[in-house]
């Protein structure tokens, strides 16, 4: 019989958009590592790009990004001229590199740079960049800050996805994480959007706010149907004060306990699910006829820094302040600070501050974990051939795996001529993340040594 549910749920692991997890970068990837990784992209390498920009209005308490508040916007004229810079340098970096697939701005409030701004990056892009015809070009936004104009300018530059972040629709829950949006708010936003032609929309909601009680949460999922996006990501709200000291503000006495924290996020996708949504792995939802849940069904669903998404590009380059890449060569991450990130680019060097070179063991976990994450299931044999190794070699995953099966969480299969399977049962959908962690060479070291902090499993 399955243990306490509880005794899962509240075990701490990574979200496993990336693996190794960002804590084990190092800076002993540089600018010139970067540079010769780029260098060796090719035409048949399709590309992603994401754009980061670290400034709100005001900050929300509950937030988790690298961002700061600005009332001004010189600092938004000022940054974006800047990762002009930076685009035209990576630009200079690639000799040969297949088509864009995939675009995604992100902050952070990206909507705030103006719109010449935007038409001169995007411009900036297209010279340096080749779009593929099926290009989503996808951005975040505060529902609170989109105007006719606003939506006008994104489809006029291409951005043909938005995501609103709304998290919750309880008047009293916004007072308390810092953020007071009405529906009708919300409800005009999407308006302002479809009318303008953006019709594919996405809406992130959270469960385990301060004053979320299960009364408040199927009401806003019942006025997020009503809105009907196409996609919905229902996040787990990770207090994390010790790494974003803005979280103070919120009122650790009114957020829910583990239990019911638990009962939240089973409530709201029962929910999702009762309206016809189709479950995307962890904490993603879709519409049957939306390009993420066919990719599910089709096998073609990834994982990256973005959470689930359909993108295909294989090498992921980012641009701004704290901006993650992904190449066939490693990690790379951008410089934290405006200041250091403007005073590399203008000196003509990638602003890398640290990153990490892939080993063949890294790249085999890797695509476990994201197997597991996006399809609950995978096939070990081939993939640890792939990699020029053996199903031997995660021998410490399939002991950190013994728990899970003996509660039913996960099946694994070892048989002859180094054959083994793992699959996430039914039951163990929602802690699929504990069945990542036991692949995770890096995880027990960095628990230990407290190098690294994670937020609970459900």
């Amino acid at each position: 019989m399955m243990k306490d549910p509880l005794s899962y749920a509240l075990r701490n692991v990574p979200r496993y958009t990336s693996y190794p997890t960002a804590p084990h970068f190092h800076d002993g990837v540089t600018s010139d590592s970067y540079a010769d990784w780029l260098s060796t992209i090719k035409a048949e390498d399709s590309l992603s790009l994401y754009l980061h920009v670290p400034y709100c209005r005001e900050l929300c308490h509950y937030c988790g990004c690298h961002t700061k508040a600005t009332r001004q916007d010189a600092p938004l004229l000022a940054y974006a001229k800047t990762l002009g810079k930076e685009i035209s340098l990576v630009g200079s970096h690639l000799k040969e590199a297949g088509p864009v697939r995939h675009i995604h701005w992100g902050g952070g409030t990206p909507s705030l740079l103006q719109r010449q701004s935007f038409v001169d990056l995007v411009g900036l892009m297209r010279v340096h960049f080749d779009f593929a015809p099926d290009l989503e070009h996808a951005i975040e936004l505060d529902p609170r800050l989109v105007t006719p104009e606003l939506a006008e300018t994104f489809a006029m530059v291409g951005i043909n996805r938005a995501s609103l972040g709304v998290q919750d629709f309880d008047l009293d829950v916004q007072k308390a994480i810092g953020r007071v949006q009405p529906y009708e708010v919300v409800a005009k936003a999407a308006e302002h959007l479809r009318s303008a032609g953006l019709t594919a929309l996405n809406f992130d909601l959270m469960y385990g706010l301060p004053g979320q009680t299960p009364s408040t949460i199927l009401d806003t999922v019942e006025k997020t149907v009503n809105l009907a996006p196409g996609r919905i990501a229902l996040f787990g709200y990770a207090h994390v004060p010790w790494m974003r000291k803005h979280q103070r503000l919120i009122d650790e006495t009114a957020l829910p306990s583990a239990a019911e924290r638990l009962e939240l996020a089973d409530l709201a996708r029962a929910e999702l699910l009762r309206a016809g949504y189709v479950a995307i792995g962890l904490d993603h939802f879709a519409r049957a006829d939306d390009s993420m849940a066919i990719a599910l069904a089709d096998g073609s669903l990834k994982r990256n820094f973005q959470g689930y998404t359909t993108d295909q590009g294989e090498q992921l380059i980012g641009m701004g302040v704290s901006s993650i890449g992904k190449v066939s060569r490693g990690y790379i991450q951008n410089m934290p600070d405006v200041g250091n990130w403007k005073r590399a680019i203008d000196a003509g060097e990638l602003p890398v501050s640290k990153g990490l070179a892939l080993s063949a063991d890294d790249r085999m976990r890797g695509r476990i974990i994201e197997e597991l994450m996006t399809n609950y299931a995978c096939d070990l044999t081939p993939v640890c051939r792939d990699y020029g190794l053996s199903t031997q070699d995660l021998a410490d995953a399939f002991t950190a795996l013994e728990d899970l099966a003996e509660d039913g969480l996960v099946t694994l299969e070892r048989g002859a001529n180094d054959n083994a399977s793992v699959q996430v049962t039914e039951a163990g959908r929602p802690y699929v993340r504990l069945a990542a962690a036991a692949f995770d060479a890096y995880l027990a070291e960095s628990l230990e040594s407290g190098k690294a902090r994670h937020s609970a499993a459900v």
